[in-house]
């Protein structure tokens, strides 16, 4: 990579926080397996003008989506799993679910909702997709919607497993499984049979499975001893709407480590975890996954189901999903630059990763800018990145 167009990201990062669209933020790419580019740009406390450091601590929300379909994938590998297991077979209340019927009613979002008898059980495989039927209560305007509760973070401080487990199968679901794409509480169902299945937490076995072997000491659901000073702060206000927005930090566990968020990490950390899956499952020595599995993980599990993450991210158009990832299927049509194959997701506060195959690449950003300038900095640092390449 060309250090003199890598050193374009910095002027580019420092414009955004000028005009006080962009707090600050850590940017960390690693080519071929070797660090090219760390650098820590704007404040970590923008109002009270604290710089920002390369060790600074983030939420990375959705981000830790796809440390739990690693987690579970370590399970498939065991042979303790199979993505074409019902998931009630490991969370029993999930086994028999009613399916919302998409009636006028329901869809304008004042009810009721009339329901039907689920046309299969939803597998491990739904769920490591987002095809189980389950959506985030926050994130559509049906009476499904807002049956649901709000969202990962929501249920993480109150329910335990069995409650959520519980919780969830009292919920209609929006689709049947299988057959549609919709962002929610699928992962945190990955992460109720991940832990049911490793006999442990699933903070536990991310510790044991993931975290441990790859060196990444500052990643867990609670804040290490003595980083809250590290803890980035996001803009007071939205740049774009002038609301109040802050990211708060988890200074005690929560109640349930969920699939779905919770994580903090740092740069330098999450970059470890985006190289192994670069590498095929290996980092150091260590090795977390077999190269199979990484393509596996990696490669589009949405052939003939309806909808996908672009849902999420209008950028994302041409994009797949595979194992708690986006994917992509095609070399343009997209407002991503990257070569198929490429594949990674996203936090809403702000912060993002992806790992190209064929370019080589391994590439992460943590900022806390919850509000939709997020979608923003995603395509500035995917641009920034790919226009430094030089073969």
């Amino acid at each position: 990579m060309s250090s003199a167009r890598l050193a374009k990201i910095r002027p580019a990062l420092e414009r955004e926080v000028a005009e006080g669209r962009f707090p600050g933020g850590v940017v960390a790419i690693a080519r071929d397996g070797r660090l090219v580019h760390l650098e820590a740009v704007g404040y970590l406390d923008a109002e009270g003008r604290v710089p920002m450091r390369p060790d600074a601590m983030f939420a990375i929300a959705s981000m830790t989506k796809p440390v739990c379909g690693v987690a579970a994938l370590t399970q498939v590998e065991d042979g303790r799993l199979l993505l074409s297991d019902p998931v009630g077979a490991y969370v029993p209340p999930l086994m028999t679910m009613q399916v919302a019927k998409p009636t006028p009613a329901m869809l304008s979002g004042e009810g009721p909702i009339e329901t039907e008898p689920q046309r299969r059980p939803m597998t491990v495989q739904d769920a490591a997709r987002h095809t189980t039927g389950f959506v985030y209560g926050g994130f559509g305007a049906t009476a499904v919607h807002a049956a649901h509760p709000g969202s990962s973070l929501t249920v993480a401080n109150e329910h335990d497993a069995g409650s959520l487990a519980q919780a969830l199968a009292a919920t209609p679901l929006r689709h049947h499984p299988g057959e549609a794409w919709e962002y929610g509480f699928s992962t945190d169902v990955l992460g109720l049979v991940t832990q049911a299945v490793g006999g442990a937490s699933l903070g536990t076995i991310m510790r044991q499975r993931i975290f441990e072997p790859l060196g990444m000491t500052e990643t867990g659901y609670v804040l290490p001893a003595g980083a809250a000073p590290r803890f980035a702060k996001a803009l007071p206000t939205c740049p774009l709407t002038g609301k109040p927005q802050s990211v708060a930090a988890p200074l005690t566990a929560p109640k349930l480590e969920v699939g779905g968020a919770g994580l903090v990490s740092t740069a330098s950390d999450y970059l470890r975890f985006a190289e192994m899956l670069r590498a095929g499952g290996t980092l150091g020595g260590a090795r977390v996954l077999s190269p199979a599995t990484v393509r596996w993980m990696g490669s589009d599990h949405l052939q003939g189901i309806t909808g996908g993450p672009d849902r999420m991210d209008p950028g994302l158009t041409g994009y797949g999903f595979g194992l708690t990832v986006s994917v992509r299927k095609n070399a343009g049509g997209s407002a991503f630059m990257g070569a198929p194959g490429a594949f990674g997701w996203s936090g809403v506060f702000g912060t993002f990763f992806w790992v190209d195959p064929a370019e080589r690449l391994a590439v992460v950003l943590m900022a806390h800018a919850p509000g939709e300038m997020r979608l923003r900095y995603r395509r500035l640092i995917n641009m920034l990145t790919y226009q430094a390449l030089e073969a």
